[in-house]
């Protein structure tokens, strides 16, 4: 009993440090699941070596949703999802993966009286659009998807079937993507008489933004896209860096004031698409959900 009251008022004077870490979920990519053993995996390793519990949230049936439900539906199914979570109602962490994170910054951005986000970790996010649909492969799905897309991207059709529409931007075509996309073009705040301050406050609310970009890429186009960077409109060959990018100057979503404030972390690591080398893991991930 003795122990036990010294244990305890330790705590209340400080002498014993109480744990303060927050929950984290993991949002994966396109074609994929929480109950792909890669995705599991990787969500028990961050919790393993963080020390914090983490969940894998899935959206509708994983990988057939993945890319077909639209993705103002997914980020608005992840909301409700989070909401429900009572380990996540002080707050959490984010890590998401390629399309996981247009989901990740909708609950940011579009998640009206959800738990706060604390950290954010993005593995390959097409954040400022993807000038080519992504790779795909073989399959039902594959077949399905690249019927889809040889239709018009930027009709209500494709926008309402094929997730990845949301984000795709062609350098070429802006006035078709700002009139007919259906999400990047409100995430990222680029309709100059339609900006929402809602969506720039809690972005900026972040404690830390990690963006890391692959050097390997090559499924987003460009990889410079999981730093907000992205071709100029009409110009298809020159790269603006982020920090180039109207979205930064004129700070959009609130990309510039949070990197004035130290708070954006830009990484480039080597490797493939979200394939990442285990010290990486430990040097840029692993520190923001402890």
């Amino acid at each position: 009993m003795a122990s036990a009251v010294v244990t305890v008022a330790a705590l209340l004077f400080g002498l014993i440090p109480i744990s303060s870490s927050l929950p984290f979920i993991l949002l994966h990519g396109i074609g994929s699941q929480c109950s792909n053993g890669g995705v599991g995996n990787f969500t028990q390793l961050l919790s393993n070596l963080s020390g914090s519990p983490g969940f894998c949230l899935e959206i509708g049936d994983g990988e057939d949703d993945s890319w077909f439900m639209p993705l103002p539906k997914q980020a608005s199914v992840a909301c409700e999802k989070v909401k429900l979570l009572k380990e996540l109602s002080q707050g959490y962490n984010i890590v998401a993966q390629s399309q996981g994170n247009m989901v990740a910054r909708g609950l940011i951005e579009f998640c009206d009286s959800g738990p706060p986000v604390r950290n954010y970790v993005s593995l390959a996010g097409p954040h400022a659009g993807i000038a080519s649909v992504p790779l795909c492969g073989s399959g039902e799905i594959c077949r399905l998807a690249d019927e889809l897309i040889k239709l018009e991207i930027y009709s209500d059709y494709i926008q309402d079937r094929l997730a990845p529409s949301g984000y795709i931007k062609i350098p070429t075509d802006i006035t078709s993507y700002l009139q007919h996309s259906k999400y990047l073009p409100k995430l990222n705040n680029e309709k100059a008489d339609d900006r929402n301050s809602t969506f720039k406050d809690r972005f900026t609310s972040l404690h830390n933004l990690v963006l890391v970009m692959f050097e390997d890429d090559k499924v987003l186009v460009p990889k410079e896209t999981s730093w907000f960077g992205f071709y100029p409109d009409g110009d298809f060959h020159r790269l603006l860096s982020p920090q180039q990018t109207k979205l930064y100057e004129e700070d959009w979503i609130g990309l510039k004031t949070l990197d004035d404030a130290g708070r954006v972390k830009f990484v480039s690591v080597a490797g493939e698409h979200i394939r990442m080398a285990h010290d990486d893991v430990l040097k840029y991930v692993v520190p923001y959900l402890r």
